[in-house]
């Protein structure tokens, strides 16, 4: 057996040995009739951050505190303690001509992760630190694991992610985290209640999934004997509501891919989609920047974030370029001048591109794209609007004005990762009948992320739909940049995971 692994049967053990003396102790308890999980309720008066801030008028006063012990210094009569709340952290003092050698006693048998109420008076150590001297204290639940040791990092990497309770117990980093990822979504928020939008739901299960070209995840109502599925956007849903008359609309909330993970991929991730009546995607652009660069003063005090050592301006205006100027700045292509199918095809080639579909069934749209995501959108570092896509990939945008090649329809870059997509939404339900037969006859020749006809969207269009402006957001990529997050896994409470091997 080699060394290392000695090294962690040997942690193992002790680690089991430690639950086994936890679990003890908690028996203890129990044939004293001291259950921690007996306790229903506890009488806080303050927590750690009201303390601290109230200081001045607090000095000297009793209070009642509860949270999560996690260091300990006791020895002899008297020492310090740390405990933790949702705010961070608050000293504690305990000494036994106060508390008696029988509770003294008792409190030297706590477990660091045991979580406490404690009363007692407000004072600063000789050190300036705020903190309470304990008169009285209860254990009100009892850890009866310890928290993990390094060790346990090395069996499984993820553990982070597995076991995120444990992660915010131990990193304020990462309570930090999650605690902008509120105030971003907060922000957006009041950005948009501001302007008068009206935040409203949508349903998550359908038995269409549009408004995105995505695989879905499918499902079955035994009820209704169909098959349902988890929205992957909620766009159609929220332009019935236009057509309805609710002229600005927005909904933030999940939506489900049935796609790959990595580190800008969940399946299951949160996205904001609002539409604005009589407005187009040149409003969108603007209403992109001014409302992001709002939330980075409203959370962070600037504009500025620094992202893996690169600093991003969010300050309005950002760079604005075409999807065909793009290729033609890094490949040097210019689509432009390329008259047929047959020729782009010939530059795919060419260029040994990756292609979604067999060669002969592309089109020079289609190519344009891929030549996009191949050489170009990892060169946008800094806030970048990428418009006019071809209208083979935009089944719902409107076709831009002089050249019905292309379509009216953006994507932002930063960090050369797409954050949003907004279009000048196409309302001509004959045109839309159209792109859906197109979209069909895509998924026939392979496209499993092709868009399915929905009559009913269809209907409402032919009801009348004004001209309107539409924008997806994806959150949980902005919230990486505010944060400085590697990974969507560092910005989702919960994220998906295989199920590990126990």
């Amino acid at each position: 057996m080699a060394k290392e692994e000695k090294n962690l049967h040997v942690l193992e053990e002790n680690f089991n040995q430690l639950i086994g003396e936890r679990i003890q102790k908690f028996k203890n308890l129990q044939a004293e009739n001291k259950d921690p999980f007996e306790v229903y309720k506890v009488e806080r008066t303050h927590t750690s951050k009201e303390i601290k801030d109230r200081y001045k008028t607090l000095e000297g006063t009793d209070v009642t505190v509860a949270g999560r012990l996690m260091s300990k210094r006791v020895h002899g009569k008297a020492g310090f303690s740390d405990l933790y709340d949702r705010y961070g952290k608050i000293q504690l003092y305990i000494k036994i001509n106060d508390v008696g050698e029988e509770k003294l006693r008792e409190y030297k048998s706590y477990d660091i992760g045991d979580i406490l109420s404690v009363s007692g008076k407000v004072f600063k150590t000789k050190t300036g630190e705020v903190s309470i001297h304990i008169i009285d204290f209860q254990l009100v639940a009892k850890s009866l694991k310890p928290l993990p040791e390094k060790w346990h990092g090395l069996k499984d990497p993820d553990l982070r992610y597995r076991q995120r309770y444990v992660d915010l117990i131990i990193n304020q980093d990462v309570r930090d985290t999650f605690l902008k990822r509120t105030a971003v979504i907060r922000a957006i928020r009041e950005f948009l209640d501001s302007r008068d939008y009206i935040e409203v739901e949508t349903p998550i299960l359908s038995s269409i999934a549009g408004g995105a070209a995505a695989k879905p995840f499918i499902t079955h109502h035994n009820a209704l004997d169909i098959d349902m599925y988890l929205r992957i956007a909620t766009e159609l849903y929220l332009k019935r509501l236009i057509v309805g008359g609710f002229e600005k609309v927005y909904e933030i909330g999940k939506n489900f891919r049935n796609e790959g993970i990595d580190v800008r991929h969940n399946p299951e991730f949160t996205a904001m989609e609002l539409y604005e009546a009589f407005s187009d995607y040149n409003d969108m652009m603007e209403l992109t920047e001014n409302m992001l660069a709002y939330v980075c003063e409203k959370v962070l005090g600037t504009t500025k974030v620094i992202y893996q050592d690169t600093e991003i301006d969010f300050k309005p205006p950002w760079n604005r370029i075409t999807m065909v100027d793009a290729v033609k700045e890094f490949t040097k292509v210019d689509f432009n001048e390329i008259e047929s199918d047959d020729e782009a095809r010939k530059i795919a080639v060419e260029k040994g591109i990756e292609l979604k579909k067999e060669l002969k069934d592309c089109t020079k749209g289609d190519i344009l794209v891929s030549m996009f995501e191949e050489f170009c959108e990892h060169k946008f570092i800094q806030p970048t609007f990428v418009m006019d896509y071809p209208v083979e990939i935009s089944p719902l945008t409107k076709k831009k004005r002089g050249n019905d090649k292309y379509t009216e329809r953006f994507e932002g870059f930063i960090f050369g990762r797409e954050v949003c997509n907004a279009y000048s939404e196409l309302n001509d339900p004959i045109v839309q009948r159209e792109r859906f037969m197109q979209q069909i006859r895509e998924k026939e020749l392979g496209d499993d992320e092709a868009y399915m006809m929905d009559e009913d969207f269809i209907n409402a269009l032919e009801i009348g739909m004004p001209p309107t402006g539409g924008l997806g957001i994806g959150l949980d990529r902005v919230i990486m940049f505010l944060t400085n997050s590697y990974s969507i896994r560092d910005v989702i409470l919960f994220p998906t995971m295989k199920p590990s091997q126990q």
